[in-house]
């Protein structure tokens, strides 16, 4: 449970920050690039946004929030990035489908789409309720899909290439309090993995990023002596930042890594492999060995 001083805790990196980081790659590497990032004013999304627009491409930002989009096409406007923001629901294909309509008589269409838009909500599994479960699923999941399709029509229909790089989370490992989003993510994963070979003759690459323990706003949801943890959950001993995320978004989506899809790149300190991240209390069931009756090894 977030504790009441939770929204004014200050978490990830702010505009400042993100409109100078350092980066690896060349100024001008995305110019003539349009690119598509759904929940693209918030966390990975904006610091995505950021990285590929100060690389020269033109970024549309998309998300529900109207106002939110606003202030985020305004400050990197200021910074002479190329933005723009349009309201949209993935999770109704109706929305989604007029988003593109727009975007394509606007801007001529998209060459890359990033599925930052999600969430979730700590909780233990057996405590969800039916709506709980269906909001994380219809956005994490469904939504996903909606924007790959249309995206993958609109390519093949104009005979256009394009790069899909949707935003998962470590699914085989370790995380734990949120199997709403464990499924999700893993049904993204398979999805992407199928449709990296069905779409492979229209020249569509489609990967997925799994990010670890990130510092963003969206920590706020999560108990702070969780998150206290949250450096010790990895082989590496730390959390990381939006900006590494993006920065293998950046990687994924763009010339670098035009002969790599169908795969899921984990920025994750190894999180993969070793550690565990509980965002709801861990269990005691788990802190050492338990009594010979509780194993089944007591005397019969």
């Amino acid at each position: 449970m977030a504790d009441e001083g939770a929204e004014q805790r200050r978490l990830g990196l702010d505009d400042a920050a993100l409109a100078v980081l350092p980066t690896v790659y060349a100024p001008g590497s995305f110019a003539g690039r349009t690119v598509l990032i759904s929940g693209g004013a918030g966390g990975i999304g904006r610091a995505t946004a950021w990285l590929l627009g100060r690389l020269g491409a033109t970024i549309v930002l998309t998300g529900r929030g109207e106002e939110k989009l606003a202030g985020a096409v305004a400050v990197m406007r200021a910074a002479d990035l190329a933005v723009t923001g349009y309201a949209a629901d993935i999770r109704d294909p109706d929305s989604v489908v007029a988003l593109h309509d727009r975007i394509g008589s606007e801007l001529g269409g998209i060459d890359i789409l990033v599925n930052s838009a999600g969430g979730q909500f700590p909780q233990a599994a057996i405590d969800f309720s039916v709506k709980g479960w269906n909001a994380v699923v219809n956005t994490n999941l469904n939504g996903t899909w909606y924007m790959m399709q249309e995206a993958a029509r609109r390519w093949r229909d104009a005979d256009r290439p394009g790069s899909i790089v949707s935003i998962v989370v470590v699914t085989q490992q370790g995380l734990h309090g949120v199997a709403h989003t464990i499924a999700a993510r893993s049904g993204v994963i398979g999805l992407s993995r199928a449709l990296a070979v069905e779409w492979a003759p229209l020249k569509i690459r489609v990967n997925c990023v799994a990010p670890g323990v990130i510092e963003t706003p969206g920590w706020k949801v999560y108990d702070p002596a969780a998150v206290k943890t949250y450096s010790r959950s990895n082989p590496m001993m730390r959390t990381a930042s939006s900006w590494e995320v993006a920065e293998a978004c950046a990687y994924l989506a763009g010339p670098a890594a035009a002969f790599v899809t169908g795969e899921v790149l984990h920025v994750a300190g190894g999180s993969q492999l070793w550690g565990e991240t509980w965002t709801i209390e861990r269990p005691a069931y788990f802190d050492g060995p338990r009594d010979a009756d509780e194993t089944g090894g007591g005397d019969s």
